[in-house]
């Protein structure tokens, strides 16, 4: 799953207005499912410009300037209200908690077949101003496409 948020940063789009620096943050919120794997994975890696760093975080105060953000199973009673903090963020949410995609969250890993793979909520990329490539949408496992109210995404 770590090489999956390396791999979703290279097919979201972020608007403009994006608070960006020389580095690209990859948040874990609650209890670290990667350990290791995710420095390993992210060590010498950029997107565009930004060197991928991976960070850990304690609330959701702390995901100021995450472009991604996994939101741990640890945080499942709290995910709707984590969710809400982070709406305005700019950041990318992602997460492996049943239900997470209906909930408002982005992008939420679901075994199937034994497999990993990924459901994705247009509507809630959208409201925070995120645009998922059509290559990320080919290999998503479900698209969930609530009514917008304009945009469109590609």
């Amino acid at each position: 799953m770590a090489v999956y948020l390396y791999n979703f940063g290279k097919f979201v789009e972020w608007p403009a207005t994006a608070a960006m620096d020389d580095s690209f943050p990859i948040c874990v919120l609650g209890r670290d499912p990667f350990g290791p794997v995710l420095d390993t994975t992210v060590a010498g890696e950029t997107l565009g410009n930004r060197k991928l760093v991976a960070r850990r975080i304690a609330s959701s105060k702390e995901a100021a300037g995450c472009r991604i953000v996994f939101i741990s199973s640890s945080e499942a009673l709290r995910v709707k209200e984590v969710l809400t903090s982070l709406e305005k963020s700019g950041a990318l949410t992602v997460s492996d908690v049943p239900g997470f995609t209906n909930g408002g969250g982005m992008i939420q890993f679901v075994l199937k077949d034994n497999k990993v793979r990924f459901e994705v909520n247009l509507s809630a990329a959208q409201k925070a101003g995120l645009i998922f490539s059509s290559q990320l949408l080919k290999v998503a496992s479900d698209i969930k496409k609530e009514p917008d109210k304009g945009g469109a995404n590609r």
